[in-house]
């Protein structure tokens, strides 16, 4: 059996390769868990004797198949976790993920199987994050980040950074949510995006919360 500490380093691992693809770096997992590099090239050494993980020297880890299957399902037990708070236990959205943290490496395949059932077998959490389906296959992370786009392009939000409760907080105040268009005026050099969103309204939000929000413009084909 493994450690819920191995299962939050096998979630890490993933989330890096969904964003920067592998092989995946110790200082990425670290600044993610907020663990030291030493700690965590203890815990590949760990994972890489449990099959789990293959090692590069000087480069980084891949998940194995095996590792990856961990990954996946833990990810599935956070995100259905998160939903099920949201949707019927009343949480706002800044609230689930620390919540889920906590809970997901304790739930049952049976457990995980009825909210799956009563929340309709959903397909996406709060944030916009897909969640992986009982077959534990990868799931799709074809989104950019807002700063990837230029001045005049209207995008769709469709997934926001769930770490930080105060961002959550700031981009529902800014009403910038899931499945909300959003026009780009103006990159200011400041730091700085100026957005017109669906209802008229215009905001400005700085690069570093703009890098929280990922999304997709309304012209790119998605892949099948």
């Amino acid at each position: 059996m493994l450690s819920p500490q191995m299962e939050d380093y096998l979630k890490a691992i993933y989330g890096v390769k969904q964003r920067e693809g592998e092989p995946v770096s110790t200082s990425s997992v670290a600044e993610i868990l907020d663990v030291t590099p030493p700690t965590v090239t203890s815990m590949m050494k760990t994972l890489a004797d449990r099959g789990l993980v293959e090692r590069e020297k000087y480069s980084g880890v891949e998940l194995t198949r095996e590792g990856e299957t961990v990954a996946l399902e833990v990810l599935r037990h956070h995100r259905l976790i998160e939903t099920y708070l949201a949707e019927r236990l009343d949480y706002d959205w800044s609230e689930v993920h620390d919540e889920a943290d906590r809970l997901e490496h304790h739930i049952s395949e049976e457990f995980e199987r009825r909210v799956a059932d009563v929340l309709d077998d959903p397909e996406v959490d709060p944030h916009g994050d897909p969640i992986p389906t009982d077959a534990l296959e990868p799931v799709s992370d074809e989104d950019e980040t807002l700063l990837k786009y230029e001045e005049g392009q209207t995008v769709r939000v469709k997934r926001v950074r769930d770490r930080d409760p105060e961002e959550l907080a700031y981009l529902e105040s800014a009403g910038i949510t899931p499945d909300t268009d959003l026009t780009i005026e103006e990159i200011a050099p400041i730091g700085m995006i100026r957005l017109s969103l669906e209802s008229g309204e215009t905001v400005s939000i700085p690069d570093q919360v703009a890098s929280a929000i990922r999304v997709r413009s309304e012209e790119e084909p998605v892949s099948a």
